[in-house]
């Protein structure tokens, strides 16, 4: 016989989902800012972004740009490989926060603290190819996260390209739709922007403090998904 779960718990541990989303775009901010400000001016997350730089970079003739933009745009592609087959696809009936999500952001949260790592290593200002070497391990991080959010199949929920998230709530809001209908959306994109000024501060301004708020963002994600399992599986049971 198989347990059905009433739709006011299912509707509650899709909003513990939603706020733990919100964390993940938070980081997408930190980690963007600490490679385009200390880690050689590329996204770690912004592929369109790196794709302009790489062909500003061939206009100006800079390898080194280059490089950094286009390893970026390597390593996050890997990263969505890597994402997608740790979590796996959509599928139907699934619940909202699937096993294989929490096994594949646990990976992440392993290469964040790597990247942490080699951060304090370097007395929290890496450079040259070690620097170069921490965006490759952030782009993967983030290319993974990228391609696990979208193992929850809910449309139009990202946490890294977030410019069809901005798109989808310009145009919800011009067709007539409340702010309320779009509020995810506002949050999103609010994490996004707040954890790049926060990030970017730390990296400014406290730089050994920088991984911290990645680490935070990821550890805090991965704990709140196996308790959101945990608690739908005593429920089913």
């Amino acid at each position: 016989m198989t347990s059905v779960v009433p739709q006011a718990h299912l509707e509650r541990d899709q909003r513990r989902r939603d706020a733990l989303v919100i964390l993940l775009a938070i980081n997408s901010g930190a980690i963007d800012a600490l490679g385009f400000l200390a880690l050689g001016g590329a996204f770690t997350s912004v592929m369109t972004g790196n794709m302009v730089l790489l062909g500003l970079s061939a206009a100006h003739h800079d390898g080194s740009a280059a490089a950094h933009s286009g390893l970026a745009i390597v390593f996050f592609i890997v990263g969505c490989a890597l994402g997608t087959r740790l979590a796996g696809t959509a599928q139907k009936g699934q619940p909202p926060w699937p096993r294989s999500v929490s096994r594949s952001f646990a990976v992440q949260l392993a290469l964040t603290l790597v990247f942490a790592i080699g951060w304090w290593a370097k007395g929290s200002h890496p450079s040259g190819d070690f620097a170069l070497g921490l965006l490759m391990i952030n782009s993967l991080a983030l290319g993974t996260q990228s391609t696990t959010v979208q193992r929850f199949g809910v449309s139009g929920l990202s946490t890294t390209y977030l410019t069809g998230t901005l798109t989808t709530m310009v145009q919800r809001l011009a067709s007539g739709h409340r702010m309320r209908d779009v509020r995810h959306n506002a949050l999103l994109l609010g994490g996004l922007v707040g954890g790049a000024a926060l990030g970017g501060t730390l990296a400014l301004h406290a730089a050994w403090l920088a991984p911290v708020l990645p680490l935070v963002c990821v550890g805090t994600v991965v704990l709140g998904g196996v308790l959101l399992m945990s608690e739908s599986d005593r429920e089913i049971s």
